[in-house]
């Protein structure tokens, strides 16, 4: 489960600049068998997709989306709009989806496959030809698509299509089995407590209190070597660390979502910002270890202003699971570049959706799934993208901060 947005509870493949006219830039703070997949080429094709940058924003902003054209089987009259918890559904043209024809939709029925593992029940009647699709061209995808699903535009209740998009990652990180040599900081499985009071413990608490301290010994998985290290992968939710047994040995392991003490998430960020600190133009984790150096007496101060806690599971990772991150709130191992955190009272999980966005991290116009959700992902045009694994990942999450369109694709 993802808790970040660039720092908040909760890579991406390149794309033609978009052309929609946006509302200004919104911040926000979040924490988090296989089907068959396409070939080989296809998923090397789609790491190395999601490796890259985004492509960067048009200099020519314009003031209406270019119009795709009409389509084959895309005519006759609307559906009426309906509404969905949080949200309102327009239904519209595929003309209205900005980049439609270009979108390399092959990258996407990865992580359509993904959720097929775990389908609800409008779209498992689907995922047979979903399957089948698989091995075809992003022509015939793309027509298949207009046939049996039908795009609407999501929009708040008051009828607002503009929101907000941010990103979050997979941190690599090192770690040591046993304490010492300056591993200093536990990541813990969840207290056999958890469930006996709520809110558990706070951070603070965590730190200080006997009987919290007792609840959690013997519960730690490894320990990191930098406490921000640390907050960064509370607040990611998932993470792999590079991990040194006792013996000496070394290997990799991921650390997924187990549980948290929720308690409220406080932004460190924001934290920051009301100590006078002003916006942090590096990305959060860079710029915090540099604040901790200049005030190391006011560092735990700093890292208590986040009540919220995360509890991990260790998961092995084979070189199958390496290809994916971890798995969200869908149940199915997210894809990078592919996979959104949502409102699951706004979209329902596995629901294919058309993400528009422009803004300082780059334009994406692309086919991606709803397959997580995380604490600070509220409201009806509200996502976070899964970037995938690593630094590179890290940097561009942290510049994820942009405007947003949104429409799901529901069977007709």
């Amino acid at each position: 489960m993802n808790t970040s947005s660039s720092n908040a509870p909760r890579a991406s493949s390149k794309s033609k600049a978009m052309i929609f006219p946006w509302i200004p830039s919104i911040h926000a703070a979040h924490s988090m068998g296989l089907a068959r997949l396409a070939p080989i080429i296809a998923t090397a094709v789609l790491l190395a997709s999601c490796a890259s940058p985004p492509a960067p924003p048009s200099s020519a902003p314009s003031a209406e989306p270019t119009a795709a054209g009409s389509r084959p089987g895309d005519s006759g009259p609307l559906p009426a709009s309906m509404q969905q918890g949080k949200s309102r559904w327009v239904a519209v043209r595929w003309a209205e989806l900005p980049g439609f024809e270009d979108d390399q939709l092959f990258e996407a029925w990865n992580a359509w496959l993904k959720s097929c593992e775990r389908p609800g029940p409008v779209f498992a009647p689907l995922c047979g030809e979903v399957r089948r699709l698989s091995i075809v061209s992003a022509e015939e995808q793309r027509n298949w698509m207009v046939g049996r699903l039908q795009p609407y535009r999501v929009e708040t209740l008051q009828g607002a299509p503009d929101g907000l998009l941010t990103s979050y990652y997979e941190p690599v990180l090192k770690a040591s089995r046993q304490p010492g040599a300056g591993y200093e900081v536990p990541l813990y499985r969840p207290p056999a407590s958890l469930g006996s009071r709520k809110p558990w413990y706070s951070r603070q608490e965590i730190d200080t209190l006997p009987e919290a301290k007792s609840a959690l010994r013997g519960r730690e998985i490894a320990w990191l070597a930098d406490p921000v290290e640390a907050m960064s992968l509370h607040i990611q939710g998932s993470g792999r660390l590079n991990l040194t047994e006792a013996d000496g040995s070394q290997r990799t392991v991921r650390v997924a979502y187990a549980g948290s003490n929720e308690q409220p998430f406080r932004s460190v960020t924001q934290w920051l910002v009301d100590q006078g600190e002003g916006r942090m133009t590096a990305p959060w984790v860079e710029s915090t270890k540099a604040w901790v150096a200049r005030n190391p007496q006011r560092a735990q101060q700093m890292l208590w202003s986040n009540p919220r806690y995360t509890f991990f599971q260790e998961q092995p990772l084979s070189e199958l699971d390496a290809a994916f991150g971890p798995k969200g709130a869908q149940g199915v191992a997210l894809t990078p570049g592919r996979s959104i955190a949502v409102d699951p009272g706004s979209i329902p999980y596995g629901t294919p959706v058309w993400l528009a966005s422009r803004g300082g991290a780059g334009s994406l116009q692309k086919l991606v799934l709803a397959q997580d959700t995380g604490s600070a992902i509220v409201g009806a045009v509200r996502a976070d993208y899964f970037a995938g694994t690593g630094p590179e990942a890290g940097q561009l999450a942290a510049r994820m901060n942009q405007p947003l369109r949104l429409w799901v694709l529901w069977p007709r």
